[in-house]
């Protein structure tokens, strides 16, 4: 195998490719993330954004769709890797000390370049939007890492449930300044307020520039669902227990979560962009019963040639994120003059084109866009697979 190549874009350290059949190396975890990239491509990049099938939609407010399930599989795969990936080192003072700085270095450099993305392409610094995805991922890898090597297995779950209970008060209790009761609309709950207090409408989401989906309040039940994949990871890692023991444990917390978060969604609604506590229940519990049944079938049973194209998107998943991203903002940017003499975007004249024409439904070519997006970066992350290149920090 040959050598990985180096660059700024991984959040956990991730072994090369050429590691992947050595001890120790949890192939259901690249499986995991290469069908949540997959689902992300599917969900970020339809033809036209104003025809979605429901599912592929984000909920309006309240409620969880399989759009809604990315960013947290996301998250919780980030706390198992960093399980996998810091595990050998948490057991020495110095070399957990020297592994911390790993983390926290590789955590700056993830949200660098979350708002290095938002900058692109005109560098206007003075409406950024500050928070993110990437930022939001390197702040949950970092507090994660570092819990991980500081922290026992009990004092984690301590965290998770304080975490989550505490955020609940904190929505459902604080009166808001300004605003008087606590509430969860979109504008005037209390992370919305300190948002606004913090970065300024200047620095928040620009489809809003009243409140942030991926605001800092919310970053406090992110990090539970991070632990919930460190806890997971823990879990997977112990020497000795059979494999079948672990599996069927996992099934049985994962339903446990999955009924919590539904029965706690009663008082506090499933939202994605509150990150709300039945939320993290609810979505955690689902990433538990995925990963458990991808590691009985690929890691437990052998059973690796179906999940393949999983494994080749998995490897290099922020490569894709980014990747997609700056490419649909390039398109959205280039302008060209459609048959009508009007300026439209690229983006918009390929799809008028050769999706909309061919398909009754405009559905249906819009999703037919989406899949488009999703072969074309199958072709490359193919490409870089096959020459055994990771993009990595």
């Amino acid at each position: 195998m040959q050598s990985t190549t180096q660059a700024a874009l991984a959040t956990t350290g991730m072994p090369p490719l050429a590691e992947a059949s050595q001890p120790g190396r949890l192939i259901s975890l690249d499986v995991f993330r290469g069908i949540t990239v997959l689902v992300m491509l599917l969900v970020n990049h339809p033809g036209d954004w104003g025809h979605i099938y429901a599912p592929l939609a984000h909920a309006e407010w309240h409620g969880c769709t399989l759009a809604d399930l990315v960013f947290p599989f996301f998250l919780f795969i980030v706390g198992v890797s960093a399980v996998y990936a810091l595990d050998n080192s948490r057991h020495e003072a110095a070399r957990r000390r020297t592994a911390m700085r790993r983390v926290l270095r590789r955590a700056a450099l993830i949200t660098a370049l979350g708002i290095l993305v938002a900058l692109l392409p005109y560098f206007e610094f003075a409406t950024v939007r500050l928070p993110g995805v990437l930022q939001r991922i390197g702040v949950v890898f970092g507090v994660c890492g570092v819990l991980f090597l500081y922290t026992t297995r009990r004092q984690q779950i301590g965290l998770v449930l304080g975490l989550l209970i505490g955020y609940s008060l904190l929505l459902q209790v604080v009166p808001v300044p300004g605003f008087g009761p606590a509430n969860l609309e979109p504008a005037t709950n209390l992370g919305a307020w300190l948002d606004r207090l913090i970065f300024t409408e200047n620095h928040l989401w620009k489809l809003s520039r009243t409140w942030d989906p991926e605001g800092l309040l919310g970053t406090l039940p992110a990090v539970a669902t991070g632990l919930l994949g460190v806890l997971t990871g823990e879990w997977l890692r112990r020497p000795r227990l059979e494999p079948a023991v672990k599996v069927v444990w996992l099934l049985i917390d994962a339903g446990l979560l999955i009924v919590l978060g539904l029965i706690w969604s009663h008082w506090f609604p499933l939202n994605k962009s509150l990150w709300t506590s039945s939320y993290v229940l609810y979505t955690g519990g689902l990433a538990i019963a995925v990963l458990a049944t991808l590691y009985w079938l690929c890691d437990v049973q052998g059973w690796r040639r179906f999940a393949l194209p999983a494994q080749v998107v998995g490897v290099n998943a922020l490569l894709v994120f980014v990747g997609s991203t700056l490419v649909a903002r390039t398109l959205n940017l280039w302008q060209v003059a459609d048959p009508a003499g009007m300026s439209v975007s690229m983006k918009d004249w390929l799809y008028a084109q050769f999706f909309a024409p061919y398909f009754a439904s405009p559905y249906n070519a819009s999703l037919a866009g989406a899949v488009t997006c999703l072969l074309i970066w199958y072709a490359v992350l193919w490409v870089l697979y096959r020459r055994h290149i990771i993009v990595k920090l």
